[in-house]
């Protein structure tokens, strides 16, 4: 009689299977041609501007899930002061202007969608101009006055800095660094947390801020103990990307935790955390993904304050959408077992 063969065991590192959206190589950021005006005039003819309207959403040709351009030549002679360089691809430079709709030109094909809607049916080049367009315009709307001086600041280097007027002091776009951490078992568990702010049955793996002075790691566990009482260990880098909402960076992680651990949810952030089974994980990800409506911008205090958990009948589980590396780390686990 053969005995039957042993378990195969779980690994306990996996890796992401594919790259994160916004965090492809795609667009040449040069930093000579941002500081060489008679270079930016010489290719502005034939290069490609992208349209971004003053609440953040982007020109998009949905049916075909691209951004929609128009070239420069038929726009002006040369970039407007307006204009913002984003890089360049195969020779040809990429430019953003931010302004109404009605000064894009665009016709009735054209759809007004924010990165989130879009982001993730995005190829690799039109996701690092999205990323590079909105982060810009996000950075120079936050940064009309110097933080030395408090004086007025003017766009210099296509877009990619600031002086002030009163001492030329350089400010350039900031990015803030966050973690963003998939816990599990080394098993079949995972820990999702519902921020207060999201839909009954809506989770996502767990995140926070780099506070000053401290590691990526030391981040990963504190704001795993803060957010919903766990002590972690292995920590383990899995991938980053972009996330131009206003200005982050993600910057992604997987640890192990013991799910005997009590959980003390910090509801000021977090409405609530369960272990999740890999089959409840795929039986999800089977189901699609949820999203936000498309013209969605910041939830206001009531929304936030809501809370609908208390329904008759739980709510099916519901993950990020694939824009997000959440759902990227989230897919990459369940394959992993």
């Amino acid at each position: 009689m053969s005995r039957p063969e042993p378990a195969r065991p779980r690994p306990t590192h996996f890796d992401l299977v594919r790259t994160p959206t916004f965090a492809g190589a795609a667009l040449h950021r040069d930093e000579h041609l941002r500081r060489d005006p008679d270079r930016q005039k010489e290719g502005w003819a034939s290069a490609r501007v992208l349209f971004v309207d003053p609440d953040g959403l982007l020109a998009v040709i949905r049916s075909e899930s691209r951004l929609w351009t128009r070239v420069g030549a038929e726009l002006a002679g040369s970039p407007p002061e307006e204009a913002m360089l984003l890089g360049e691809a195969d020779g040809t430079a990429y430019w953003v202007l931010c302004g109404a709709q009605e000064q894009a030109g665009a016709g009735p094909e054209i759809e007004w969608l924010n990165g989130h809607a879009v982001g993730g049916e995005t190829g690799p080049l039109d996701g690092a101009l999205l990323a590079a367009a909105v982060g810009l315009r996000n950075w120079h709307d936050r940064s009309r006055f110097c933080t030395r001086d408090g004086s007025p600041t003017t766009p210099v280097n296509a877009g990619w800095a600031r002086t002030c007027e009163a001492a030329g002091h350089e400010e350039y776009p900031r990015t803030d660094p966050a973690v963003i951490v998939l816990v599990h078992d080394g098993g079949d568990q995972v820990l999702l947390g519902r921020h207060r702010a999201w839909p009954p049955g809506r989770f996502s793996v767990l995140a926070g801020f780099v506070e000053a002075g401290e590691s990526l790691e030391s981040c990963v566990a504190r704001e795993i103990a803060e957010e919903v009482g766990v002590t972690v260990r292995d920590i383990r880098y899995l991938g980053s990307q972009a996330w131009p909402f206003p200005r982050s960076l993600m910057i992604g992680f997987h640890a192990l935790a013991d799910p005997d651990q009590p959980l003390n949810v910090d509801e000021t952030e977090i409405r609530e955390a369960r272990w999740v089974h890999r089959d409840e994980l795929r039986e999800a990800l089977a189901r699609g993904e949820w999203r936000a409506a498309p013209r969605t911008r910041t939830l206001n205090r009531a929304t936030m304050a809501a809370d609908t958990s208390t329904e008759a009948e739980p709510s099916p589980l519901l993950l990020p959408g694939q824009v997000s590396i959440a759902r990227n780390m989230i897919e990459s686990w369940v394959l992993a077992g």
